[in-house]
C-alpha cells in the first residue's frame, strides 16, 4: 500500500489534514475481520449471508478490500494504512466464503444502505464484486437499477470493472451502468501473478453494449498487500477488486475536503483530474485517480 499511496499521490492529502473523517463507506462483499486497523471504525455490520449480528468474514476478500479504502496500518506501523485511515465502515456481506452471493440480497442490502444513509452518514458504496455478461437479463436489470438507485439518491457507486479482460466488452455487471464510476487496472500486464488464477491483462474493458465508455478510471490493482481475515493480518491479492476500493478511498478524501459535493459533482471532478497514461480509452477510460489533483 506504501507503493499505492506514492502512485496515486496520497501523502498531498495527508499533509493538508484530509484522511477521510466523517466519510462512510459501504462495502458489499465478504464481510469484515476483527482487525487492529480497522480500530472502532466498523460504524455497523449487516450479514445477508449466515443472519450473524457478530461481524466476521470467512473469505477474506472483504476484509482486504476496506483495508485499501481505510485500514489504520496499525500493526504495519504505518505501512500498509489504506487511502483514507479515517473514515468509517457500513459493512455489508452479501458474498459467502466461496465469494458466490444472490442478487436479491444484493438488492435487498442497497435498499437498506439508502433508508438508513443519513444515520450512518453514508457516502460512498464500494462494490468489488461482479456479474458476468451471460446472467440471465432479470438478475442483470435488478441489479443495474439497485446500484442506479443508490447514486440517484445521493450515494457515490464504485464498482470493480472485473477480471475477464482484455476483450472488448468484458467490464462486468453492475460495472456497466452509465451512472456509476467504474474502475480498472492500470498495473495488469507483465507481472508475476503466481496462484492467483490470473492471466495477464485481466483487467475488463469496455465498451459496454450500449457503447458507453468504460472503464471511467483506473488504478494499481496487482500484488497489493492490505488486511487479511487471519493472523499474518496481512495478505496479498490481485485484481480489479483491489483497484476499486483504492478510488473508493480517493473519493473519501475529496469528500472530506468538499462534503457538499453530490455523486455528479464526484464524477465530474474525476474526470476533470484524472491522468492520462496514453493507454488505450477502453482500457484506461480517462486515465488513473490522482490525488493530489483530485484535491
Amino acid at each position: 500500500m506504501d507503493r499505492v499511496k506514492r502512485i496515486i499521490n496520497a501523502s498531498y492529502a495527508y499533509r493538508r489534514g484530509y484522511f477521510g473523517e466523517g466519510v462512510g463507506v459501504a462495502v458489499m462483499d465478504t464481510g469484515i475481520a476483527g482487525h487492529p486497523d480497522f480500530q472502532h471504525r466498523i460504524a455497523v455490520f449487516r450479514d445477508y449471508i449466515g443472519d450473524q449480528r457478530q461481524m466476521y468474514d470467512d473469505n477474506g476478500h472483504g476484509s482486504h478490500v476496506c483495508g485499501i479504502i481505510g485500514g489504520s496500518g496499525k500493526m504495519s506501523q504505518g505501512l500498509y494504512s489504506g487511502i483514507a485511515p479515517a473514515c468509517h465502515f457500513i459493512v455489508l456481506k452479501v458474498l459467502d466464503r466461496r465469494g458466490n452471493g444472490c442478487t436479491a440480497s444484493v438488492v435487498e442490502s442497497i435498499q437498506w444502505l439508502v433508508e438508513h444513509r443519513e444515520e450512518y452518514r453514508v457516502r460512498i458504496v464500494n462494490i468489488s464484486v461482479g456479474m458476468v455478461l451471460s446472467a440471465r437479463s432479470e438478475e442483470r436489470g435488478q441489479l443495474l437499477r439497485a446500484v442506479d438507485y443508490a447514486w440517484d439518491n445521493d450515494i457515490v457507486v464504485v464498482a470493480a470493472a472485473g477480471n475477464n479482460g482484455p476483450e472488448p466488452g468484458s467490464v462486468t455487471i453492475p460495472g456497466i451502468s452509465r451512472k456509476i464510476i467504474t474502475v480498472g487496472c492500470f498495473d495488469d500486464c507483465g507481472q508475476e501473478l503466481p496462484g492467483q488464477g490470473l492471466k495477464s491483462a485481466y483487467s475488463g474493458q469496455g465498451p459496454t453494449e450500449a457503447c458507453v465508455m468504460k472503464p471511467e478510471l483506473v488504478a494499481p490493482g496487482t500484488n497489493i498487500v492490505s488486511c487479511a481475515n487471519t493472523r499474518a493480518y496481512y495478505a496479498k491479492k490481485s485484481g480489479t477488486s483491489m483497484a476499486a476500493p483504492v478510488v473508493a478511498g480517493a473519493i473519501s478524501l475529496l469528500l472530506s475536503k468538499h462534503p457538499q459535493m453530490k455523486p455528479r459533482d464526484v464524477k465530474l471532478r474525476l474526470h476533470d483530474r484524472a491522468v492520462d497514461l496514453g493507454l488505450p480509452t477502453q482500457k484506461q477510460g480517462w486515465g488513473m485517480v490522482d490525488i493530489s489533483r483530485l484535491l
